[in-house]
């Protein structure tokens, strides 16, 4: 008798890895309709699912989902990918088709973090069918991502801003602006340097004014160009002229904060402050008045199975407790119905919140700390609260193995969109394997 045919998309290891990936696998195989979304995606970047700089819309959705699980840089997923059966029967790879890091990043790379929202509504209805997930109870905490930058110090963003500005003008000679101008990074640099290990603010003071001087001439430098090559033809000169367009207003602001803080003394608010030439979006986040963070605040709720129900990047630093509220209005939107029971964090907590949840239908509302609360506002009795303080600490261990385990620690791709489209992708992942164990037991 034949031995039954054994398709390449089988052969998944018997180890637990390969279990898992096994049963993500079988998940995304119910929901075909789902690449319909990252086949949008990539016409939208202009990115063709054949050839050599292509891969299909099936691949790339679980390429992705294998770089987040598996916590792989674009090299080590294409080292993967060729060398082991597991991956490859997972990532649906064409038969004898190894495509390459630069490859995967641009298919990977081409999803919104829209997208990735829907395939995650789609993840929790599926959960809320095999009754793994009702959303009727609910805790809700926040926590950071850090933004792929250094440490911010006056200093090295002003260093940052002049070897920008001379690569920016030696590209310019070569598009033929020839302007006079003169390499003043390597003296910037110094005085960074010199700044960086100075003692005492009048040696600081000088040292900032002879960095600030040397930036605002490699800035006028630049302007030049930029008037030589207003009239340049060619897709060259219209690239270099958006990034003069881009960079010019950042370096001016950085020029002006440090005035403001160093030279005046004044105490700049953080929302006025730039941290990164490279990564503007970054925010200022402080965590217990005394942990400064620099990326996004990210607000989310977890329910009774652990998966991630709902997650908003914020813009700035709001205080927690204006944000219970919207976060549990979008709960309701995204289940239709208020969760019975609900837990967060005592910064959430304010009397306001208190009197909205329940009118908006939350029966046991429960904060870790009381912040002027008493208990029988709150919950029925002192042991619901205990049930329901303790249950709100289970979230911290799921943030926890977001971080260790998914990459949400730090964001390692660049620009707001792919910031948002990292951490979503990184909740995706999560949600799944999650999914997948739950549904296996």
């Amino acid at each position: 008798m034949d031995a039954p045919h054994i398709s390449i998309f089988d052969l998944f290891a018997e180890h637990e890895i390969g279990r898992e990936l096994k049963a993500m696998s079988r998940w995304l195989d119910e929901h075909r309709d789902l690449l319909a979304l990252v086949a949008g995606d990539l016409r939208r970047h202009g990115v063709k699912e054949t050839g050599r700089q292509g891969l299909p819309a099936e691949a790339v959705l679980r390429c992705a989902l294998l770089k987040q699980h598996r916590q792989l840089s674009y090299e080590e997923l294409a080292f993967h990918l060729e060398d082991f059966a597991s991956f490859r029967a997972f990532a649906r790879l064409p038969w004898g088709w190894s495509p390459k890091k630069s490859v995967l990043h641009k298919t990977i790379s081409a999803l919104r973090a829209e997208s990735w929202e829907e395939i995650n509504r789609t993840l929790l209805a599926s959960a809320r069918q095999d009754k793994l997930e009702s959303g009727n109870m609910v805790r809700v905490d926040s926590t950071v991502t850090a933004a792929l930058i250094h440490e911010p110090s006056d200093s090295a963003l002003l260093w940052d801003a002049v070897r920008v500005m001379v690569r920016l003008l030696q590209q310019a000679d070569a598009l033929g602006s020839a302007i006079q101008w003169h390499d003043h990074s390597r003296v910037a640099k110094k005085r960074a340097w010199t700044i960086q290990y100075s003692r005492g603010r009048p040696k600081r003071i000088k040292r900032y004014r002879e960095l600030l001087r040397i930036t605002r001439n490699t800035l006028d430098y630049l302007k030049q160009a930029a008037e030589k090559l207003s009239l340049a033809a060619g897709p060259a000169g219209e690239v270099w002229q958006a990034m003069v367009r881009h960079y010019r207003p950042l370096i001016e602001q950085i020029i002006a904060q440090t005035e403001r803080r160093v030279l005046a003394g004044e105490a700049v608010p953080a929302c006025d402050k730039l941290v990164s030439l490279f990564e503007p979006h970054a925010d200022i986040i402080v965590k217990a008045s005394r942990d400064v963070h620099y990326g996004h605040k990210l607000n989310l709720t977890t329910g009774r199975s652990g998966m991630i129900l709902d997650l908003v990047i914020e813009a700035g630093n709001p205080a927690d407790s204006e944000r219970f509220l919207p976060m549990l209005q979008r709960h309701i939107g995204i289940w239709g119905q208020a969760p019975r029971q609900a837990a967060a964090d005592g910064g959430f907590a304010s009397r306001e919140n208190l009197h909205r949840a329940k009118h908006l239908g939350v029966c046991d509302m429960a904060f870790h700390k009381k912040s002027g609360l008493k208990v029988e506002d709150m919950v029925k009795s002192r042991w619901v609260y205990r049930k329901l303080r303790n249950f709100r600490a289970g979230i911290e261990a799921g943030i926890s193995c977001l971080k260790r385990t998914y990459g949400l620690a730090r964001c390692t791709w660049r620009g707001l969109d792919h910031f948002k489209t990292y951490v979503w992708s990184s909740v995706v992942a999560y949600n799944l394997a999650l999914f997948a164990r739950l549904r296996s037991t």
